[in-house]
């Protein structure tokens, strides 16, 4: 900035025309030089998606399924034809065969799926090693939601049951819709937390009827 300041000075009347060119010329490159390039961190999902063997989904159908898995929800009910382009270009739909596991216990996630189609179990690994399931899931629901809003650790592993299809949800993307497309980007976090919320309290009432029995 100073430097910058430092153009509208007056210079000194011994300067000549020809440094004052050619330190302008040096000047204004060396601000292009200095700036770094920006560019977008690639999400954990980049390597899971090949460990899992996930193979792309054509957008178009894939923003289809997603209004049918989730049409129960208001805002999503109402998207046009841009709101559904902007879902196609910051989205990335893919599919995946069964047997995969799309989430591991414990480690960092930058990323959530919501499920389009087919079969994913969610399982608590043990000490010992045995999976203890904790639920199946189906069409509308989301997985790895959680870590995807607090950055914290997986709570439980996903394994694809069935050929799923589905719908990445990466913390950048979400960031994203968040500036650029605040409207779209609440629609997409209000349908994320009502998913949430209906999973926390089904989890409430399970805890509470195990305690009432033991």
């Amino acid at each position: 900035m100073r430097r910058l300041l430092d153009r509208f000075k007056s210079t000194s009347p011994g300067d000549t025309l020809v440094e004052r060119e050619a330190d302008d010329e040096g000047f204004f490159s060396t601000q292009f030089m200095e700036r770094p390039e920006i560019s977008r961190a690639a999400s954990a999902w980049t390597s899971r998606a090949l460990a899992v063997g996930a193979h792309a989904l054509d957008p178009q159908a894939g923003v289809a399924l997603l209004l049918k898995a989730w049409s129960d929800d208001t805002f999503t009910s109402l998207m046009g034809e841009a709101e559904c382009e902007k879902l196609r270009t910051h989205l990335e739909f893919v599919t995946v065969p069964a047997g995969r596991e799309l989430i591991a216990q414990d480690e960092k996630g930058d990323y959530a799926l919501v499920i389009l189609e087919g079969l994913v179990a969610v399982d608590r690994v043990q000490p010992t090693g045995e999976r203890a399931r904790l639920a199946e899931l189906r069409e509308g629901d989301v997985l790895g939601e959680m870590s995807l809003l607090d950055a914290g650790a997986r709570f439980a592993s996903c394994q694809t049951l069935s050929r799923c299809s589905l719908a990445v949800i990466t913390r950048s993307a979400l960031d994203e819709f968040a500036i650029e497309e605040p409207r779209l980007g609440f629609a997409l976090m209000a349908g994320v937390a009502r998913r949430l919320s209906l999973r926390m309290r089904q989890l409430s009432a399970r805890l509470g009827a195990l305690l009432t029995a033991g």
